[in-house]
């Protein structure tokens, strides 16, 4: 697409990303692409069976983060570490050399062990090879640590990360200045030992544009002074009609290193990440210094990914590149430098404006310039150059004021974090450049939590994933697993972030230095059943929200969307307007991006990050317009008949802008709305709904994925973000799910409960239908999950096929046994049952033996300790009768411990306890992981946020039962004494088997 004049308005990103996502692109120009490696293949795209969702491949399964102090490891070591995450079910790791806990960086020996060197490479090797014979994969950052950096760079190369820093001088009205130019306000970076000078400017200060922090300037008296520039002195005096100000901008490297340097010998310095050089000194770097051949042997055999940690560039200026003025003219048709006022940047602060809407639209125009060049050189550079050597490009595209959804587009694996995103909006920004683009993960860097180490519990993971995954999250990356061992570290061993800053750090250091990793496999296949649903098919979202800057880690959300719409079900995803130009932009049948994400809908709203304002490009109101006219419903919500473009226009573009506007606002299927309150109303208008309702608000979130055999729900109590208070409440309300019909009939569907902890797949009994609707109760606890899939009879290998089902029934539940259908109460009396054919069914329920709370307990405590060296536990056996159940932390034997804890009771049940009793086990409060057996037999995984364990009508018998809970201990409250200087500061936690717990009889009767 053209402007007026024949500037092009679109870039090469666009061009790209028109071409399809493994396009480069040279000169603006779409050209032929290195071949990607074949995506691990998106789990359900098949006929899913009886293990499907019972046993989840290793490439579904979470991975861990795993921090080495660089070079300095142990191949035998290697070997054992990943020996331990496959034995506990994980699918993989990331290697990154990170070391914060570190003080005194000479310990690592950077000279012979830094991150790229021999010792390094030995390390690599060893990974890959005993991840091949183990089935696992291995990730490699592109650096050391964050940002990327290469060994060798000198801050004072092209290639290294550049910064424009300014200078300044006030001078009165007339008044003259003779010297030097100006110098930049802050002193370079150590390390950077030369500056060029860009340009000299004067402009006169007008009052009427300043803000409380910026200056404000004429922009029509922005004046060129570089030329009277000589032997570096400036002699200029100011006209007589107001204050003026001199501006220097000059150019030079930032300086920066990567997080917690230095890695290697010779020190990394961070690249220019907006230009193919800076590119180019990286992917040379690996091509000329790491790759060795059995390295790439071994890369191309695994199939991994690189990673890039996400874009953290730190400078006391602007982020620079010295095509950024080229670039910026190319894509506007009009130069940068009378613009530079409005843009230049002191400690991350605007200095100077001019008027409000002319300094938004220039602001957009340059960070819509230097995310073209990020997207283009940087994001496409690398992941060409991994598709090269058969690797994948997974990276955190966000940090910068960049279009973070354009590039998750181009990634193949898009990440977001659990510490950084603000809430679930930030996820849904990179969702929709994954799914508009085809790909399949959404990945996420789960877990820190700042303070936390060694404190963080599996139930807080949960609930924080547990919204995550209802935003696209689809693959998590756990923060994280720390190496064993570095010099002069102490019990437990190494810890990447801990101590951090002398005190408890960030995240968790996950392994069998922890108790809770003797229950770990229990989580690993949790999460990794959730992912098998969650990458299965084809993601489904009801509305897509067009964003006309597309930053995310900035917790924006949707008008009525984020606060009233995900509340009463509704689904929606982020895109930006080079998505729009993908393949998939296209409508069938009413929806946006039919074979993929299928939104019902196109929301624009005005842009949150300029004020709001109702802005769009001449070029996406067209592409706007062209969906509208071929059937897509659109909202736009606000003063759309009066928007502007975001950027500077062109002349007469405003006009052109307004007028596709009228056309657009024109059609039966568009509505335009003030109000947001009534947004809601107009969708119903429109004939849109979402694919699951319920009728009032509720703190319930939901992720829909399609296949050719089921549609599948995943169910989430969870909040919006980890801060929300107060917090969430249980639920328990009728919500009603619809099947899509993806490549089979509705009319053969039932749906099923499936299980993330235990694998099982159960259909369910008790249900209404409407049709493609399926209405079914949910309860959950704060944080619970639960997946629905609407699939066929005999779907995961049941029995119970097309059998009638309940819709109505005063028992407190009906359910499909191996007996068939079967009602269950937990007090005896006449129950009614109303199937779904045929007449209502009577049942009576005998006597059902009260509530047992067992007393007194045994408790056996594995008391670990430290040992004898840095990675050595010493277990200490203690042993305590409770006649009540406490915490740890209120035992006097066990107030500083931290360990393993085996619970058990006898609890008695009366002579007629039969075959038709059966009953649960409520643990109550119980932190963290824990087990159950009963009557000598282990039970299955427990939910770790809704601990209740079903033992059925089997396992128990009249008179004596034992029961036994093991439960797995934090370090915390061990460590606080055993390093106070660290821990100390953290208070003293309450873990253990608090409850109550309670054994709830039920009797169970089959229905005829």
């Amino acid at each position: 697409m053209t402007q007026s004049g024949g500037i092009p308005r679109r870039t090469a990103l666009a061009a790209g990303l028109a071409a399809g996502v493994g396009a480069t692109v040279l000169g603006g120009l779409p050209g032929a692409a290195a071949a990607a490696p074949a995506a691990p293949s998106a789990a359900g795209r098949g006929g899913p069976g009886a293990d499907w969702f019972a046993k989840p491949p290793r490439s579904v399964r979470p991975k861990f983060r795993w921090w080495w102090p660089d070079g300095l490891v142990d191949p035998d070591e290697i070997a054992r570490e990943i020996d331990q995450i496959a034995d506990a079910g994980f699918g993989g790791m990331e290697i990154a050399a990170v070391h914060h806990s570190i003080k005194d960086k000479s310990v690592l020996d950077t000279a012979r062990h830094g991150w790229g060197s021999a010792a390094w490479r030995d390390g690599v090797e060893a990974a890959l090879s005993r991840a091949a014979r183990r089935g696992v994969t291995i990730d490699l950052t592109l650096g050391p640590s964050w940002p990327v950096a290469v060994p060798g760079v000198s801050p004072d190369d092209d290639v290294a990360a550049q910064e424009l820093a300014h200078g300044r001088v006030a001078l009165a009205a007339g008044a003259s200045y003779d010297g030097p130019v100006p110098p930049p306000l802050h002193a370079p970076a150590s390390g950077v030992t030369r500056q060029r000078l860009l340009a000299v400017q004067a402009a006169r200060v007008d009052t009427a544009n300043s803000t409380r922090k910026e200056t404000g300037l004429d922009p029509a008296s922005v004046r060129d002074l570089t030329a009277l520039v000589a032997d570096g002195a400036l002699s200029w005096t100011a006209p007589g009609d107001g204050d003026w100000v001199l501006i220097s901008y000059w150019q030079r490297g930032s300086g920066q290193q990567p997080e917690s340097g230095p890695h290697s010998a010779p020190a990394a310095y961070v690249v220019d990440h907006f230009s193919a050089a800076g590119t180019g000194a990286v992917t040379g770097h690996w091509d000329r210094r790491i790759l060795t051949p059995q390295l790439r042997k071994l890369l191309r055999a695994a199939g991994g990914a690189f990673f890039e940690d996400s874009v953290e560039l730190e400078t006391d200026g602007l982020c620079w590149t010295s095509a950024l003025p080229e670039a910026f003219e190319e894509r506007t048709g009009r130069p940068l430098l009378p613009y530079l006022p409005a843009v230049v940047l002191d400690d991350s602060n605007q200095v100077f404006a001019f008027e409000a809407q002319l300094t938004r639209q220039i602001r957009h125009d340059f960070w819509a310039t230097v995310s073209d060049l990020f997207n283009r050189h940087h994001v496409r550079g690398l992941r060409d150059w991994a598709h090269s050597l058969g690797m994948q490009l997974r990276a955190q595209p966000y940090g910068l004021r960049t279009d973070a959804i354009a590039s998750a587009a181009l990634l193949d694996i898009a990440e977001g974090e659990s510490l950084g995103f603000k809430n679930l909006d930030d996820y849904r920004c990179l969702a929709g450049g994954r799914d508009m683009a085809g790909h399949t993960v959404l990945s996420c860097e789960a877990g820190a939590y700042n303070g936390s180490a060694y404190s963080t519990t599996w139930d807080r993971f949960l609930r924080t994933m547990g919204g995550a995954y209802a935003a696209g999250v689809n693959q998590t990356v756990l923060h994280g697993f720390s190496y064993a061992t570095a010099p002069q570290v102490s019990w437990p061993g190494f810890a990447a972030f801990s101590p951090y800053n002398g005190a408890s750090g960030y995240g968790e250091s996950w392994g069998p230095r922890q108790p809770t990793w003797q229950h770990v496999a229990d989580i690993a296949g949790c999460l990794g059943r959730v992912h098998r649903v969650l990458q299965a098919g084809t993601v489904r979202a009801d509305v897509a929200i067009l964003r006309q800057t597309g930053y995310t880690a900035t917790g924006i959300g949707a008008s009525w969307f984020t606060a009233t719409g995900v509340p009463l079900g509704w689904t929606h995803q982020f895109l930006s307007g080079p998505l729009l130009d993908l393949p998939s932009a296209t409508v069938r049948g009413g929806r946006l991006a039919p074979d993929g994400p299928a939104y019902k809908a196109l929301f624009v709203e005005g842009d949150f990050f300029h004020g709001s304002t109702p802005t769009l490009a001449v070029d996406d109101a067209r592409k706007v317009l062209a969906l509208a006219e071929a059937g897509l419903p659109v909202i736009l919500y606000g003063a759309f008949d009066q928007a502007l473009t975001p950027g500077v226009p062109a002349d007469g573009e405003t006009d052109r802008l307004r007028g596709v506007l009228a056309r657009l606002l024109a059609l039966p299927n568009v509505a335009r709305v003030t109000d947001k309150t009534l947004v809601g109303d107009v969708l119903n208008r429109l004939g849109v709904t979402p694919d699951v309702r319920h009728a009032t608000s509720s703190t319930l979130l939901n992720a829909h994925r399609a296949t050719t055999d089921a549609d599948f729900y995943y169910l989430c109590n969870g909040k919006h973000a980890e801060t929300v208070k107060p917090a969430v409440a249980a639920i328990d309300h009728d919500v009603t799910l619809r099947r899509t019909g993806l490549g089979s009939r509705a009319g053969q569907t039932v749906p099923y409960l499936l299980d993330p902890w235990s694998g099982e797949a159960v259909r369910l009994a008790h249900y209404t239908r409407d049709g493609d609707d399926f209405t079914l109760r949910i309860t959950l606890r704060p944080g619970e999950t639960a997946i629905v899939a609407l699939g066929r009879p005999g779907l995961f290998g049941d029995r119970h096929g097309s059998r009638a089902h309940v819709v109505a029934t005063d028992a407190d539940e009906a359910l499909f046994t191996a007996e068939g259908l079967v009602v269950r109460a937990a007090a005896p009396g006449t129950y009614t049952t109303r199937p779904d054919r045929g007449r209502p069914v009577t049942t009576t329920v005998r006597a059902v033996p009260a509530v047992i709370v067992p007393g007194r307990w045994r408790l056996d405590a594995e008391d670990w300790r430290p040992g004898t060296g840095a990675t050595r536990t010493e277990r200490v056996a203690v042993t305590v009768t409770l006649d009540a159940l406490l915490p740890w932390s209120r035992i006097p034997e066990l107030a500083d411990s931290a360990g393993i804890g085996r619970y058990r009771t006898t609890v008695d049940l009366p002579a007629d306890w039969d075959a038709s009793h059966g009953a649960r086990l409520e643990l109550g409060q119980v932190s963290d992981t824990c087990r159950v057996t009963v009557n000598g037999r282990r039970l299955g995984p427990v939910d770790r946020l809704n601990p209740v364990v079903e033992l059925g009508t089997a396992l128990l018998r009249p008179g004596p039962n034992v029961v036994e809970v093991e439960v797995a201990i934090p370090l915390i409250n061990r460590l606080r004494v055993a390093q106070p200087a660290v821990f100390g500061g953290v208070a003293r936690q309450d873990h253990g088997l608090v409850g109550p717990v309670r054994l709830v009889p039920y009797a169970q009767a089959r229905l005829s």
